[in-house]
C-alpha cells in the first residue's frame, strides 16, 4: 500500500481511510523541526522553573498543585534519594490512571485512524512532544500493533482522554494490544515487533491523550461509509421507481432549479442518470397490466404457461367516462397496474428532497471533519515563536481546542439524517409488497396461487425493526452534558458517543437499503415480465384473445361489443408495436449484479442466507461500480 506522508497540514479523509485500512505512514522532516522546537522550549521553561499547566502543575482540578524539585518522601530522615522524576511521573501517571474505558474493543480500523490523527496533530509543533516520542508512535502504527481500546469512556471534552490513554499506555509498555492476530500485553506486542517502550517527558502524556481523535476517527470512517450508502440509496430508489413504472417529471432539472439545495439537485441528477434508457418509467397508464393469479387456463401456449402469473385490465365503459373525455382521448379506457394520476407517492416523488437533505447533512459534516483533521486539539498550546513575550503564559496558552462540540453537533445532525434515509427506503419497500399500494404487482411479490406463500412479507418486518431501532438511537448525545473532574470540566460534548452511534447506525442503514434492493429486484422482474407478457400476447394474438384479459367489457352478443373490441385492438396495436420493455441501463446493470448473487423468488424458500448475501453486497459497495459503468 502507498505510504501516507503526515505533516500536520495535508491529511485528508481519503488518506486517513487508507491508513485505517493498513497503509503505513511517514513523518515529514520539515514538520519535525517545529516539533523539536516546541519540546526544547518546554525543557527550557522547566529549567527556569516556570509554572506551566500540565508540565509543572497537576491536571484538571489539580491544576493548583505545583511540582516540587524532588519527591517529598525523599526528604524523610534517613531516606535514600529515589531518583524519581516528578515531571516524568506526572506524565506517566496521567496515562495509566486515565486508561479506564470499558466495553468491547474498538475495531482495528478505528484505532489505526486514531493513531494517525494523533500523530498528524502533534506534527503541527504546538504540543511539546519530542521527536523521538512521535517517531515511536509512528513506528507502533507501522508495525501493525493495534492497542486495545474499549469503546466506552470518553465524554468528548479535554478530548477523548480515556480512549487516547489506552493508545498511549501501549507505547509505555502497558495495557493490551492486538498484534499478528493475537491479543496480548502491550509490552509483549512491542517486544515482538522489535520496539522499545517510551518514557515520557514534559507534557508528553497530555499531548498524547488530550484531543478529539476517537470522535474524529469514527466520524471520518462513518462518513466514508455513509457517502457510499448515499449512492446506494439513490440506486435503490431508482430500481424501485422502475419497478413501479414511475413518473420522472419530479426529477426534471428545471424543477430543481427553482429550489437548488445542492444535495437535492445532485440526487435528481443521479436519478435521471440511473433511469436513463428506461422504457418502464413514464409508460402510458393503459399499457401496464395488473397481476392476476395464475390458473391452468390463464395462457394458451407452452411458453406462456411457464409464466408465474396471469395479467389483466379493467375496462372503463363509456357511461363512466363523463367529465373525463379529454383524458380518454389521450389514454385508452383500460385500468391496469398504474393508477390514473399524474403523481407518485411522496416516497417516490420526494426522493431528491429527502435523499438530498441527507447529502447536505453529510456535506456539512465533511466540512467540519476536514478542518479537524489538520487542527491542534490538545492543551495547553505552545507558541515558542512568540519571542517578544513578557510572561510564559503568553507562549503556553490554556484554551479549549480539546472540546468536541464542533464534531458532536454535526454528528448529531447525521444521527438525525440516517434514520430519515432508512425510513423512506422502508416506505418504498412497503409500497412494493402491499397490494393496495404496489400498482398492480402481486401481494408480497409472490404468485401464491395456492395460498401457501409469504414471499417478501417478512422482509419488510425486518426493515421496519431496523428503522425503529435507528430512530430510537437518534437522540443527540451532544445536548446532555455530564460535568466531570470535580466540575473543572463543567461542560462536555459527548461527541465520542455521537461518533460511536453514527458509525454503527451507518452499518444498519446499509441493511435497510439492502432489503429494499432485494425487494425491488423481485418487483422489477415481475413488472418487466408482466408488461412484456402482455406485449408478446399482443404480437401473436388478435383483439379477441387480448379481450380475454380484460374484465368489464360487454359480452360477445351484447350491444357495444364492436366498439369495445375496437378499443382493445388499439391497446393490442400499441403493445405489439413497442420494443421489449426494460429498466434504465444503470438499473439493469445493478439488477444483473443482484441476480448473480440471489435468484428470483418463484416459490417460497429460506431467505436468511440471501438476505445476508444482499447485506454483504451493499456493505462491500460492489453494486455501485456496475451501475456507474453502465450509466
Amino acid at each position: 500500500m502507498q505510504t501516507i506522508r503526515l505533516d500536520g497540514q495535508s491529511l485528508t479523509r481519503d488518506r486517513l481511510v487508507a491508513v485505517a485500512h493498513g497503509a503505513p505512514v511517514e513523518l515529514a522532516s520539515g514538520a519535525l523541526v517545529a516539533v523539536q522546537r516546541a519540546a526544547d522550549f518546554l525543557a527550557e521553561q522547566v529549567r527556569r522553573e516556570e509554572p506551566i499547566y500540565g508540565v509543572s502543575t497537576g491536571f484538571g482540578s489539580n491544576a493548583d498543585k505545583l511540582l516540587g524539585a524532588h519527591p517529598l518522601r525523599d526528604a524523610l530522615p534517613g531516606a535514600a534519594p529515589s531518583g524519581r522524576s516528578l515531571h516524568e511521573e506526572l506524565q506517566r501517571n496521567l496515562i495509566v490512571t486515565h486508561a479506564v474505558c470499558v466495553g468491547e474493543p474498538m475495531s482495528a480500523d478505528v484505532v489505526r485512524a486514531m493513531l494517525c490523527i494523533r500523530i498528524n496533530t502533534l506534527l503541527k509543533g504546538h504540543s511539546g512532544i519530542r521527536v523521538q516520542t512521535l517517531q515511536a508512535l509512528a513506528a507502533l502504527l507501522n508495525a501493525g500493533i493495534v492497542p486495545v481500546v474499549p469503546q466506552l469512556g470518553s465524554v468528548g471534552a479535554s478530548g477523548d482522554l480515556a480512549p487516547l490513554s489506552h493508545l498511549a499506555i501501549v507505547l509505555l509498555g502497558g495495557g493490551e494490544a492486538f498484534f499478528e492476530g493475537q491479543r496480548m500485553p502491550g509490552g509483549e506486542a512491542l517486544q515482538r515487533a522489535g520496539l522499545e517502550p517510551v518514557s515520557l517527558s514534559y507534557k508528553e502524556g497530555l499531548a498524547l491523550n488530550n484531543g478529539t481523535a476517537q470522535m474524529l476517527a469514527m466520524g471520518v470512517l462513518a462518513l466514508h461509509r455513509l457517502e457510499m450508502m448515499l449512492d446506494t440509496a439513490d440506486l435503490a430508489a431508482a430500481m424501485t421507481l422502475d419497478a413501479f413504472a414511475g413518473r420522472l417529471g419530479a426529477f426534471a432539472p428545471e424543477v430543481h432549479a427553482l429550489r437548488p439545495h445542492p444535495g437535492q439537485v445532485q440526487v435528481a441528477g443521479n436519478l435521471r442518470r440511473l433511469l436513463s434508457g428506461s422504457t418502464l418509467a413514464d409508460i402510458a397508464y393503459h399499457l401496464v397490466p395488473k397481476f392476476r393469479p395464475w390458473l391452468p387456463a390463464s395462457w394458451d401456449t407452452p411458453e406462456s404457461q411457464a409464466l408465474r402469473f396471469d395479467i389483466g385490465w379493467d375496462w372503463v365503459p363509456a357511461d363512466q367516462r363523463h367529465g373525463r373525455e379529454k383524458f380518454y382521448l389521450r389514454f385508452l379506457p383500460f385500468r391496469g397496474g398504474k393508477k390514473h394520476q399524474p403523481q407518485d407517492s411522496y416516497s417516490l416523488r420526494c426522493i431528491p428532497q429527502v435523499h438530498g437533505a441527507v447529502r447536505d447533512a453529510a456535506a456539512q459534516a465533511a466540512r467540519v471533519l476536514d478542518i479537524e483533521l489538520n487542527a491542534v486539539t490538545d492543551n495547553p498550546l505552545v507558541f515558542p515563536e512568540k519571542t517578544d513575550s513578557t510572561h510564559v503564559e503568553e507562549q503556553v496558552i490554556s484554551a479549549g481546542h480539546f472540546h468536541g462540540m464542533p464534531l458532536a453537533l454535526v454528528l448529531s445532525y447525521l444521527k438525525a439524517a440516517i434514520p430519515t434515509l432508512a425510513s423512506i427506503s422502508e416506505r418504498r419497500l412497503n409500497k412494493l409488497v402491499d397490494p393496495a399500494t404496489n400498482d398492480g404487482l402481486p401481494a408480497f411479490l409472490i404468485g401464491n396461487e395456492d395460498g401457501t406463500e409469504s414471499g417478501h412479507m417478512i422482509v419488510q418486518y425486518t426493515a421496519a425493526a431496523i428503522v425503529n431501532d435507528l430512530a430510537s438511537r437518534a437522540h443527540p448525545a451532544s445536548v446532555f452534558s455530564v460535568p466531570t473532574s470535580a466540575n473543572a470540566e463543567d461542560h462536555v460534548s459527548m461527541g465520542a458517543n455521537e461518533a460511536r452511534h453514527v458509525l454503527s447506525m451507518v452499518e444498519d442503514l446499509g441493511k435497510v437499503l439492502a432489503l429494499e434492493l432485494y425487494t425491488a429486484a423481485q418487483a422489477l422482474d415481475l413488472r418487466r415480465d408482466m408488461i412484456n407478457a402482455a406485449r408478446e400476447l399482443a404480437r401473436r394474438a388478435d383483439a379477441v384473445a387480448l379481450a380475454g384479459k380484460v374484465q368489464g367489457g360487454p359480452a360477445s352478443d351484447a350491444p357495444g361489443r364492436e366498439g369495445f373490441l375496437a378499443e382493445v385492438e388499439s391497446l393490442r396495436a400499441q403493445l405489439a408495436q413497442a420494443d421489449a420493455f426494460h429498466p434504465g441501463t444503470a438499473v439493469a446493470a445493478a439488477h444483473a449484479r443482484i441476480r448473480a448473487t440471489v435468484p428470483f423468488l418463484a416459490r417460497d424458500r429460506a431467505l436468511d442466507g440471501e438476505v445476508a448475501a444482499m447485506v454483504g453486497l451493499v456493505a462491500s459497495g460492489a453494486l455501485l461500480p456496475a451501475a456507474v459503468a453502465a450509466g
